[in-house]
């Protein structure tokens, strides 16, 4: 698993005090993503950058993997990340998809500036549903003289390993599904069981009168289903566990449109 070596180079150059750069106060976007190119080149391996609105962000050459970044800024918004051109998911056309995560001061005295902690999962401890593809339509009709085309241009807002598990803040954490073993480098830091909805939406409707927006929903045929992860870390980091944090998902509360978006 080419993860292995990209998460210890990642934790390598933390601890080495390699820092993110900005080139200035607007570059909100691709900094967490150059330091994290930086550390990939690093490695050895060959890989290619995609361009923006492209998922992932880097494809490995000889290996079917790929990395998705996401950089927030902290303090901040922590809770969920905007997801715009793809629901996460742990494999992607073929290849097995890995989600980086990256804490990085939200009001630094510079324009350098570390990494506060970081989180690698496999895209599956997200969402294990490799079935659905993300699409973008429209429809013409619209206005009063009918002439104008509505975009149903969806944006997923998901959940972060900072919201779903106790134990990452302030660490450097790699999960990964419970039939990976890592032994020598690594001491293993907590077991996770995230379990499937009793139901899943498979599509809405929204009304343009009055604003409403309506879930369909169809019982889950793997409700109930348990999917198990380890949290892992390299020797030499702390050992604190690192467990699933009990949320009622009827309450959980999202960001508001306001909130600055991340990556």
């Amino acid at each position: 698993m080419t993860v292995i070596s990209v998460f210890t180079r990642c934790v390598e150059g933390m601890r080495e005090g390699a820092l993110i750069v900005s080139e200035s106060r607007r570059d909100k976007e691709f900094h967490f993503q150059n330091w994290f190119k930086e550390r990939l080149e690093e490695t050895g391996l060959n890989f290619d950058q995609s361009g923006r609105n492209s998922y992932p962000d880097f494809t490995l050459v000889k290996f079917p993997d790929g990395y998705e970044l996401k950089g927030l800024a902290y303090p901040g918004r922590q809770a969920n990340f905007d997801s715009n051109s793809q629901v996460p998911t742990g494999s992607h056309n073929g290849r097995t998809i890995y989600y980086v995560f990256g804490r990085y001061p939200k009001e630094p005295d510079g324009n350098s500036y570390p990494v506060l902690d970081l989180v690698v999962c496999h895209g599956d401890f997200l969402n294990a549903d490799h079935e659905y593809v993300h699409e973008n339509k429209s429809m013409k009709g619209f206005g009063s003289y009918g002439d104008i085309l509505i975009r149903d241009r969806k944006m997923y807002v998901v959940p972060t390993p900072f919201q779903l598990l106790e134990g990452v803040a302030h660490q450097q954490t790699l999960i990964l599904p419970a039939e990976a073993e890592l032994r020598d480098a690594f001491i293993e830091v907590g077991e996770l069981k995230r379990v499937e909805a009793a139901n899943m939406v498979v599509g809405y409707s929204f009304d343009l009168r009055t604003n409403e927006l309506i879930a369909q929903k169809v019982p889950n045929p793997g409700a109930g289903t348990e999917h198990v992860f380890r949290a892992w870390r390299l020797k030499g980091s702390r050992t604190d566990p690192v467990s699933i944090r009990q949320m009622d998902l009827t309450t959980v509360e999202t960001e508001s449109d306001d909130e600055e978006a991340n990556e």
